[in-house]
């Protein structure tokens, strides 16, 4: 099992998300873009920037969900979670919505972010992007497109993200949990 991916795996994984889903939807229409905090924020960024440059997307619509008040765990993440703000200024009833993330497991933030969303609005369509899929679900909610599988991942281990914006480098790093980050 492969443990390491440096910048220039996370810039081809990026890259190659993009290429797919410039593949399902058209260019000359609108389309939103939302990524669930942190990374998932800072990759619907880059995701956005890609499909408007390299792909011709001129009606990318950009949002950005916090889903700390829909978790299903929200007793166990502790006494005072960091709730930020959710930044939908953007019309997401009957439009395409691009929902991105930074690692996918259980399913369980992705519930709570499609939780999140009806509050905002009915988008014509959901589709979901994850940089990397650890597989592991406990719900039945699969990615549209993902950059990396990484469904060998022993359970007591992570799949951790870190993004250049957030951490000073791009890298995905599996690792047992508890293990301090780099």
């Amino acid at each position: 099992m492969r443990t390491h991916y440096d910048q220039a795996d996370v810039t081809r994984v990026v890259e190659r998300l993009a290429t797919q889903i410039a593949k399902d939807f058209a260019p000359d229409k609108p389309l939103n873009i939302v990524g669930i905090r942190t990374r998932g924020e800072t990759l619907a960024r880059r995701l956005a920037a890609l499909l408007a440059g390299r792909h011709g997307f001129a009606q990318i619509g950009r949002g950005v969900l916090d889903i700390t008040l829909y978790r299903d765990d929200l007793s166990e993440v502790g006494p005072a979670p960091m709730v930020r703000p959710t930044e939908l200024e953007v019309d997401i009833n009957a439009r395409p919505l691009l929902l991105v993330d930074d690692v996918i497991f259980t399913g369980r933030s992705i519930r709570s972010a499609l939780d999140a969303l009806t509050d905002f609005g009915r988008p014509s369509v959901i589709r979901l992007a994850v940089l990397a899929d650890r597989g592991g679900r406990e719900l039945p909610i699969q990615p549209d497109y993902v950059g990396l599988p990484i469904e060998d991942a022993p359970a007591d281990h992570r799949v951790n993200v870190y993004l250049v914006e957030q951490d000073g480098r791009d890298e995905i790093v599996v690792e047992p949990r508890g293990q301090a980050p780099a």
